[in-house]
């Protein structure tokens, strides 16, 4: 068990996040007294920032504390990856990332993601036969890569939560706060 005071929590995003699917965990995570480190790919836009997509155009920048390259997965109790359609997009083209989501998963540590998080979930080959939920837009991936999609705001399998829109934050940082607590998920199996 991990007491969320306690918790060192990693979210990974670069340019084109939806804002708050990061800056209302990342608010909610650190007033329950976790420590949240926001990490990013070195080939984003900015060395310090990375950039927001807020609904329907560009919204604020957000100061990054380390370089994805820097992270070591075992410093962590969980991980959250924000949404947006291009966040998940740009980051599952690296490959440091993906590495990064594959070590949180078979460590049993605690995984959530939000959205068009799931994409990220999917190219680390987490979806298949677990229940999992998304942006609706993507369930049709969600279901090819052989997860069981569900329209809920919150689903969890195996320390894996998931969500499908901003609406739902509040559920989604409630639940990975109560699955931090219960600690390792023991080992994951993913697709190869």
């Amino acid at each position: 068990m991990t007491d969320i005071k306690q918790a060192k929590i990693l979210i990974i995003a670069t340019d084109g996040f939806e804002e708050t699917e990061l800056t209302v965990p990342q608010a909610k995570l650190s007033e329950a007294g976790a420590t949240v480190t926001v990490a990013a790919p070195k080939s984003r836009q900015s060395e310090s920032t990375i950039r927001a997509w807020d609904k329907t155009d560009w919204g604020k920048d957000i100061s990054v504390d380390t370089n994805l390259e820097s992270v070591d997965p075992s410093a962590y109790d969980a991980l959250v990856l924000p949404g947006g359609q291009i966040n998940p997009d740009k980051l599952r083209l690296e490959p440091k990332a993906i590495e990064i989501i594959r070590s949180f998963l078979t460590s049993g540590k605690v995984v959530a993601a939000i959205c068009h998080g799931p994409w990220l979930l999917i190219e680390a080959g987490a979806a298949k036969g677990r229940d999992l939920t998304s942006f609706p837009s993507i369930k049709t991936d969600v279901i090819n890569a052989g997860g069981k999609w569900h329209d809920k705001e919150v689903v969890t399998d195996q320390g894996i939560v998931t969500s499908r829109k901003p609406d739902d934050l509040d559920a989604f940082c409630k639940k990975i706060i109560e699955e931090i607590g219960e600690g390792s998920h023991g080992e994951r199996q993913l697709a190869a």
